[in-house]
């Protein structure tokens, strides 16, 4: 039997260690046809999120631009709470020699109630795989009361919701990526480059 490399995994600081906080959830998948590039442009663009995950609304880019980046500030509302004030720790494009890497950390005093506040440290891996697929891994260690009542429910909103935002991170990818196709378009045969 042969043995394949171990995959990268999420670079943790301490405070978040998981199984030291109140709630920690893992979603991965592997996908064929799809590259890490495919995926980050949708991950990384802030401006997208809306349009290929459900749970996340009252987005505030961060002044930089929309391409998350290392220091970046920014807030969105998500799993009910409203706008967390976050920060990007970690921000690397996938390229031939690094996976990509997107992490950062939202937190609210709760508005000095003890029982609301909640702090968060959210980070993806994005991995090119041999046989032309992409590894995408999420994890989120939560700290807070909100974050121990939501590990008790059934079934696991965070759980299921970082899941849908996997699988519509794949869907826009695939719908996104330019397709080279053969086609009748106005009438007259051709090959074109489609980007959508």
């Amino acid at each position: 039997m042969t043995t394949a490399p171990t995959s990268p995994t999420i670079i943790w600081p301490e405070k978040f260690l998981p199984g030291t906080t109140d709630n920690f959830v893992s979603n991965e998948t592997v996908v064929k046809g799809l590259s890490a590039a495919d995926i980050w442009k949708y991950l990384a663009d802030i401006r997208k999120w809306e349009s290929y995950y459900w749970n996340c609304d009252k987005i505030t880019p961060p002044t930089s631009g929309p391409m998350l980046k290392k220091g970046d500030k920014f807030s969105f509302s998500t799993f009910g709470f409203p706008p967390l004030p976050s920060e990007v720790y970690e921000s690397v494009e996938p390229s031939k020699t690094e996976v990509g890497r997107l992490a950062w950390r939202a937190e609210s005093d709760g508005n000095g109630d003890k029982d609301s506040a909640i702090d968060v440290y959210h980070a993806w891996v994005i991995e090119d795989l041999e046989g032309d697929r992409v590894r995408i891994l999420t994890q989120e260690s939560q700290i807070g009361k909100p974050a121990a009542d939501l590990s008790t429910k059934k079934p696991n909103p965070m759980l299921n919701g970082h899941q849908d935002w996997i699988d519509g991170l794949v869907k826009a990818a695939r719908d996104g990526k330019s397709l080279k196709v053969g086609a009748v378009v106005n009438g007259a045969l051709g090959c074109a480059v489609l980007d959508r």
